[in-house]
Protein backbone atom coordinates (compact mmCIF):
# COMPACT_ATOMS: atom_id res chain seq x y z
CA UNK A 1 0.00 0.00 0.00
CA UNK A 2 3.07 2.37 1.14
CA UNK A 3 4.27 1.52 -2.16
CA UNK A 4 1.60 2.20 -4.55
CA UNK A 5 0.89 5.68 -2.65
CA UNK A 6 4.74 6.48 -3.55
CA UNK A 7 4.64 5.73 -7.11
CA UNK A 8 1.61 7.28 -7.16
CA UNK A 9 3.44 10.86 -5.80
CA UNK A 10 5.58 10.17 -8.37
CA UNK A 11 9.95 10.58 -7.94
CA UNK A 12 10.53 11.95 -4.24
CA UNK A 13 12.90 15.04 -4.82
CA UNK A 14 16.06 13.91 -2.76
CA UNK A 15 17.94 17.39 -1.46
CA UNK A 16 21.43 17.61 -1.63
CA UNK A 17 23.40 15.27 -0.02
CA UNK A 18 25.24 16.37 3.60
CA UNK A 19 28.69 16.78 2.10
CA UNK A 20 27.00 19.23 -0.69
CA UNK A 21 25.46 20.98 1.80
CA UNK A 22 28.83 21.16 3.66
CA UNK A 23 30.33 22.94 0.24
CA UNK A 24 28.12 24.86 0.09
CA UNK A 25 28.43 26.68 3.92
CA UNK A 26 31.95 26.69 3.30
CA UNK A 27 31.32 29.37 0.76
CA UNK A 28 28.53 31.46 2.98
CA UNK A 29 25.36 29.91 2.08
CA UNK A 30 23.21 30.71 4.91
CA UNK A 31 19.97 28.43 2.94
CA UNK A 32 22.33 25.82 2.86
CA UNK A 33 23.15 26.04 6.42
CA UNK A 34 19.77 26.57 7.25
CA UNK A 35 19.00 22.63 5.97
CA UNK A 36 22.33 21.49 7.22
CA UNK A 37 21.11 22.33 10.79
CA UNK A 38 18.05 20.62 10.14
CA UNK A 39 19.64 17.89 8.94
CA UNK A 40 21.95 17.56 11.90
CA UNK A 41 20.93 19.25 15.07
CA UNK A 42 19.25 16.23 16.22
CA UNK A 43 21.67 13.79 15.97
CA UNK A 44 24.54 16.55 17.68
CA UNK A 45 21.87 17.09 20.32
CA UNK A 46 21.35 12.93 21.20
CA UNK A 47 25.26 12.68 21.21
CA UNK A 48 26.17 16.02 23.37
CA UNK A 49 23.46 14.93 25.63
CA UNK A 50 24.38 11.03 26.13
CA UNK A 51 27.71 12.89 27.47
CA UNK A 52 27.22 15.84 29.10
CA UNK A 53 23.63 14.80 30.84
CA UNK A 54 22.30 18.04 31.23
CA UNK A 55 19.58 18.90 29.13
CA UNK A 56 20.97 23.31 28.94
CA UNK A 57 24.39 22.47 28.76
CA UNK A 58 24.04 19.93 26.03
CA UNK A 59 22.12 22.47 24.07
CA UNK A 60 24.70 25.27 24.81
CA UNK A 61 27.21 22.93 23.44
CA UNK A 62 25.46 21.81 20.52
CA UNK A 63 24.56 25.51 19.73
CA UNK A 64 28.83 25.99 19.71
CA UNK A 65 29.09 22.78 17.10
CA UNK A 66 26.91 24.46 14.89
CA UNK A 67 28.56 27.49 14.91
CA UNK A 68 31.95 25.91 14.68
CA UNK A 69 30.71 24.28 11.62
CA UNK A 70 29.66 27.60 10.16
CA UNK A 71 33.20 29.27 10.44
CA UNK A 72 35.16 25.55 9.52
CA UNK A 73 32.97 24.69 6.69
CA UNK A 74 35.45 25.37 4.57
CA UNK A 75 38.02 22.83 6.37
CA UNK A 76 35.61 19.75 5.47
CA UNK A 77 37.74 17.04 3.43
CA UNK A 78 35.07 14.63 2.02
CA UNK A 79 38.30 12.58 1.15
CA UNK A 80 38.50 11.86 4.40
CA UNK A 81 35.17 10.86 5.66
CA UNK A 82 31.66 11.26 5.70
CA UNK A 83 30.18 14.68 6.70
CA UNK A 84 27.86 13.36 9.38
CA UNK A 85 31.19 11.95 10.97
CA UNK A 86 32.69 14.71 10.95
CA UNK A 87 29.84 16.51 12.40
CA UNK A 88 29.88 13.90 15.01
CA UNK A 89 33.04 13.53 15.99
CA UNK A 90 33.28 17.89 16.48
CA UNK A 91 30.06 17.75 18.79
CA UNK A 92 31.59 14.04 20.78
CA UNK A 93 34.99 16.75 20.98
CA UNK A 94 32.80 19.59 22.23
CA UNK A 95 31.21 17.70 25.19
CA UNK A 96 33.93 15.87 26.27
CA UNK A 97 35.89 19.36 26.33
CA UNK A 98 32.92 20.44 27.80
CA UNK A 99 33.18 17.69 30.87
CA UNK A 100 37.05 18.39 31.67
CA UNK A 101 36.47 21.54 31.92
CA UNK A 102 33.67 21.14 34.66
CA UNK A 103 36.12 18.67 36.67
CA UNK A 104 39.06 20.99 36.38
CA UNK A 105 36.63 24.12 37.58
CA UNK A 106 35.80 21.59 40.71
CA UNK A 107 39.21 20.28 40.95
CA UNK A 108 40.63 24.29 41.08
CA UNK A 109 37.30 24.90 43.51
CA UNK A 110 38.01 22.20 45.81
CA UNK A 111 41.79 23.14 46.05
CA UNK A 112 41.10 26.74 46.83
CA UNK A 113 38.71 25.79 49.27
CA UNK A 114 41.47 23.17 50.81
CA UNK A 115 44.05 25.88 50.76
CA UNK A 116 42.34 28.70 52.23
CA UNK A 117 41.25 26.55 55.19
CA UNK A 118 42.53 27.44 58.09
CA UNK A 119 43.05 25.34 61.55
CA UNK A 120 40.73 25.92 63.71
CA UNK A 121 42.04 26.88 67.34
CA UNK A 122 41.96 29.67 69.71
CA UNK A 123 45.61 31.27 70.28
CA UNK A 124 44.43 32.02 74.11
CA UNK A 125 43.99 28.59 74.48
CA UNK A 126 46.91 27.07 73.14
CA UNK A 127 49.35 29.91 74.85
CA UNK A 128 47.83 28.93 78.02
CA UNK A 129 47.94 25.15 77.22
CA UNK A 130 51.67 25.94 76.67
CA UNK A 131 52.35 27.85 79.20
CA UNK A 132 50.22 25.11 81.83
CA UNK A 133 52.58 22.72 80.33
CA UNK A 134 56.43 24.55 80.76
CA UNK A 135 55.52 25.24 84.44
CA UNK A 136 54.45 21.62 84.80
CA UNK A 137 57.85 20.61 83.36
CA UNK A 138 59.46 22.60 85.68
CA UNK A 139 57.78 21.43 88.27
CA UNK A 140 58.48 18.15 87.44
CA UNK A 141 62.48 18.97 86.93
CA UNK A 142 62.74 20.54 90.80
CA UNK A 143 61.55 16.98 91.84
CA UNK A 144 64.98 15.39 90.25
CA UNK A 145 68.48 15.01 92.31
CA UNK A 146 71.06 18.07 91.24
CA UNK A 147 72.83 15.47 89.05
CA UNK A 148 69.49 14.01 87.15
CA UNK A 149 68.08 18.06 86.62
CA UNK A 150 71.49 18.79 85.25
CA UNK A 151 71.76 15.78 82.93
CA UNK A 152 68.86 16.21 81.56
CA UNK A 153 69.00 19.94 81.31
CA UNK A 154 72.34 19.54 79.54
CA UNK A 155 71.20 16.46 77.71
CA UNK A 156 67.87 17.70 76.20
CA UNK A 157 68.05 21.93 76.36
CA UNK A 158 71.53 22.36 75.52
CA UNK A 159 71.69 19.60 72.99
CA UNK A 160 74.75 18.16 74.72
CA UNK A 161 75.69 14.58 73.69
CA UNK A 162 76.23 12.30 77.00
CA UNK A 163 79.88 12.11 76.49
CA UNK A 164 80.10 15.99 76.63
CA UNK A 165 77.37 16.07 79.87
CA UNK A 166 80.26 13.79 81.75
CA UNK A 167 82.92 16.10 80.82
CA UNK A 168 81.42 19.28 81.44
CA UNK A 169 79.87 17.90 85.11
CA UNK A 170 83.09 15.74 85.77
CA UNK A 171 81.44 12.29 86.79
CA UNK A 172 81.89 8.82 84.29
CA UNK A 173 80.17 8.71 81.26
CA UNK A 174 77.84 5.66 82.72
CA UNK A 175 76.92 7.65 85.67
CA UNK A 176 75.50 10.61 83.01
CA UNK A 177 73.63 7.68 81.48
CA UNK A 178 71.77 5.94 84.79
CA UNK A 179 70.68 9.44 85.98
CA UNK A 180 69.22 10.21 82.61
CA UNK A 181 67.72 7.44 82.51
CA UNK A 182 66.58 7.37 86.32
CA UNK A 183 65.59 11.56 85.66
CA UNK A 184 63.47 10.48 82.26
CA UNK A 185 61.20 7.77 84.44
CA UNK A 186 60.94 10.27 87.14
CA UNK A 187 59.67 13.35 84.90
CA UNK A 188 57.62 11.02 82.92
CA UNK A 189 55.85 9.55 86.24
CA UNK A 190 55.60 12.88 87.03
CA UNK A 191 53.71 14.18 84.32
CA UNK A 192 51.94 11.04 83.73
CA UNK A 193 52.87 10.09 80.12
CA UNK A 194 51.82 6.81 78.73
CA UNK A 195 49.21 6.76 81.44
Amino acid sequence: MVNAIVQLAGPQRRGPDLEELVAKVAIGDQDAFGRLYDAVAGPVLGLVRRVLRDPAQSEEVTQEVMLEIWRTAARFRPDRGAAMAWVMTMAHRRAVDRVRSAQAATDREQRAAASARMPAYDEVVEQVESRIEREQVRRCLRGLTELQRESVTLAYYRGCTYREVAELLGVPLGTVKTRLRDGLIRLRDCLGVGE
